[in-house]
């Protein structure tokens, strides 16, 4: 018998790495996302964007949008929409939650992270946030910058 090699990873995990430094991340949740099967082939290949998505309640559901899953290229030509909208599975309790808070002046929910469990299956974490203001950022940098630097003192 051959070993067959895939040319999927097994441990994927996609981070929207902007998030923290333009949202203060209040609190996190991870939920379920409802997939078609070239969705997932290209999850695991790791072609997945999720800088510019955002979530929205609508009718009682949580659905992420602009989340920009790849085509498959070997599928067939039944393929999936690379930007469509893409259900989250939380309980009803959990939707409430967030929908309330979400109506909040200032507060939006964004997905931080899409990975695989071992498991096989596809999740997401998403997280309420509030968008910070320039000066905010701008005094992240600069801590950033010194750390940076008293890092390279300390090798030298």
């Amino acid at each position: 018998m051959k070993n067959k090699t895939t040319r999927f990873s097994d441990n994927i995990s996609i981070r929207n790495k902007k998030a923290s430094f333009h949202y203060l991340l209040i609190e996190k949740l991870e939920v379920g996302i409802v997939l078609q099967g070239s969705e997932i082939k290209s999850i695991r290949e790791g072609k997945v964007s999720i800088q510019e998505a955002h979530c929205v309640v609508i009718g009682g559901e949580v659905f992420v949008r602009s989340l920009n899953i790849a085509i498959y290229k070997e599928s067939s030509i039944y393929n999936h929409e690379p930007t469509r909208e893409r259900k989250l599975l939380l309980s009803k309790k959990e939707i409430e939650r967030f929908r309330v808070k979400s109506e909040e002046k200032g507060l939006t929910i964004i997905p931080t992270k899409l990975y695989i469990t071992k498991k096989g299956i596809a999740k997401m974490e998403i997280a309420l946030a509030r968008g910070k203001k320039l000066h905010d950022k701008r005094e992240i940098m600069k801590k950033k910058a010194h750390n940076r630097e008293i890092r390279i003192i300390k090798s030298i």
